[in-house]
């Protein structure tokens, strides 16, 4: 778990982030959404240590970020999982070897362990085929995979994903999503997911954040946000034809979105 508490931030007199707590549950996908410019990437760097806040407390698991020593900090980062936008892998190297570069930098195992908790984390985003190739010569999907593989290598508590699913195709979007879900729930992991993208709030959205203008606004899940009463939340997510059209659906059903039996309940994205 990790909490936040009463951050604030500001560069050059302007507050980007206005007194926000908030707790991202272990084991879930917790989604960070809110309008360009409304702070949730200076939340997310906030979040890992990149920046310091002018005031507030962030604590992961109970240990206290802001103030660790530089041993204590290191160890934590450890414990962290980063998938960039661009995937960010490295060019002049193979899927493989950009997997095994956590695993090189910080991992005292011995190579043949590095490569089998490497070809392990290839498995398990199903890209045993493409160990040998180079990103230029993959798809985005699989290059998004690969990141993730990087991602889990050093077996993280904590994976945070800056809009995992940017340039992606709806379809291959949705095999992301459920990916970085499945992962999460499997290892435990508290992952937080910065994101724009409707359809992963309604697919995976089980603990969402929603920021405007750096002020928290509301959180909650993906059944809650349908019908919440938020004027500035709805103002943001029925912006989107995805969400009126689940919004359509239902307000025909009287009981949508509360009852685990209607077909509205964990609805899947509508991709046209």
């Amino acid at each position: 778990m990790i909490e936040i508490k009463n951050l604030t931030k500001s560069f050059e007199g302007r507050t980007v982030l206005h007194d926000i707590s908030a707790v991202f549950e272990t084991g879930k996908t917790n989604l960070i959404i809110g309008r360009s410019g409304s702070g949730k990437t200076v939340l997310l760097k906030n979040s890992i240590g990149l920046i310091r806040p002018d005031s507030g407390e962030i604590f992961y698991d109970g240990r206290k970020l802001i103030g660790m020593g530089k041993k204590e900090l290191n160890i934590l980062r450890r414990e962290m999982g980063m998938l960039f936008q661009g995937s960010a892998l490295f060019d002049s190297m193979t899927v493989l070897e950009n997997v095994m570069f956590p695993l090189d930098m910080f991992s005292g195992d011995s190579y043949r362990e590095r490569e089998k908790r490497a070809m392990f984390c290839l498995e398990r985003v199903n890209l045993l085929d493409a160990e040998h190739l180079y990103p230029p010569e993959i798809s985005g999907g699989m290059m998004k995979r690969a990141a993730i593989a990087r991602a889990i290598a050093l077996n993280p508590r904590y994976l945070f994903c800056d809009e995992p699913n940017s340039g992606l195709d709806p379809k291959t979007a949705l095999l992301i999503d459920d990916l970085i879900h499945d992962i999460t729930v499997e290892y435990k992991m508290t992952t937080i997911i910065n994101t724009h993208d409707m359809n992963s709030v309604i697919n995976i959205g089980e603990n969402i954040l929603f920021i405007k203008e750096g002020v928290k606004e509301w959180q909650g899940d993906k059944h809650q946000i349908i019908n919440s009463n938020n004027e500035a939340l709805n103002d943001f997510i029925f912006a989107s034809d995805l969400f009126k059209k689940v919004k359509k659906t239902e307000s025909r059903k009287p009981e949508a979105g509360n009852d685990p039996d209607c077909p509205t309940y964990g609805l899947r994205p509508v991709t046209d």
